[in-house]
């Protein structure tokens, strides 16, 4: 694929939010001989690099789709092995950052998660709460569904609550996970399907995709600017007509 030189990247057009389909780390293991683990901890250090990559891009908010709710169907062994590796990240996740001016929120589910897990989220969530620079958002025990789902029930407590009066697109925004987070402006997928999987599906009405066949562990900063380059390329019209 024909790979845009970094300067033509246009600083002043950049998506303000890129949230990305991490698909392929079991992929990338079979191709190679290797167990699913490895794949996923290769996966797992290239997320660390994409992270770095978004902040010195100037992005504000990148959010990772790192374990969905659909994923406990898979066998104990390998949700084992992914619970560990975001345990890790979590433990880890100032040291990793190195100073950067990086906020990190969890969104999903909290239940069936570990106590030790869910420690990790608190602390981690606590410690970054008040840094401004990139947001970095991950979406753990995550389902769009099930995010609309919490958000429609929320609304029929405030209503009957006489709490609210009109139920509207705002009033449903304002009760997802996602609630202070701008919607999506760019969507990546790695590895070459081409479907959401339950992922950020309320937000998605009006932001780009963009499908690579790179299997997410060979993922890397060039493919992530070209995928900003051809949200660059690009015209947003968001239902309108331009010229």
């Amino acid at each position: 694929m024909f790979l845009r030189k970094d300067t033509e990247i246009d600083k002043n057009n950049m998506p303000a939010h890129i949230a990305i389909i991490m698909d392929g780390n079991g992929r990338w293991a079979k191709k190679r001989g290797l167990s699913r683990s490895i794949g996923h901890r290769e996966g797992s250090r290239t997320l660390k690099k994409i992270v770095e990559s978004c902040y010195n891009l100037g992005v504000k908010y990148l959010t990772v789709f790192a374990f969905s709710t659909e994923n406990w169907s898979r066998s104990k062994e390998e949700v084992d092995q992914l619970m560990d590796l975001l345990l890790e990240y979590l433990r880890n996740a100032e040291n990793e950052l190195k100073g950067k001016n990086v906020r990190i929120r969890v969104i999903g589910e909290r239940k069936g998660l570990s106590e030790e897990i869910l420690t990790q989220i608190d602390r981690v969530e606590r410690n970054t709460s008040h840094i401004k620079g990139l947001d970095f958002i991950i979406a753990l025990n995550y389902g769009g569904r099930q995010e609309i789902v919490n958000a429609v029930s929320k609304l029929v407590e405030d209503k009957m609550a006489g709490r609210i009066s009109e139920i509207d697109m705002d009033a449903v925004s304002e009760r997802l996970y996602t609630s202070e987070i701008p919607d999506p402006d760019l969507v990546i997928r790695t590895s070459g399907e081409m479907r959401l999987s339950n992922f950020l599906i309320w937000q998605c009405s009006y932001y780009e995709f963009y499908f690579c066949d790179v299997l997410w562990p060979d993922f890397n900063e060039n493919h992530l600017k070209q995928a900003i380059c051809a949200y660059q390329s690009r015209q947003r019209r968001f239902g309108g007509v331009k010229c």
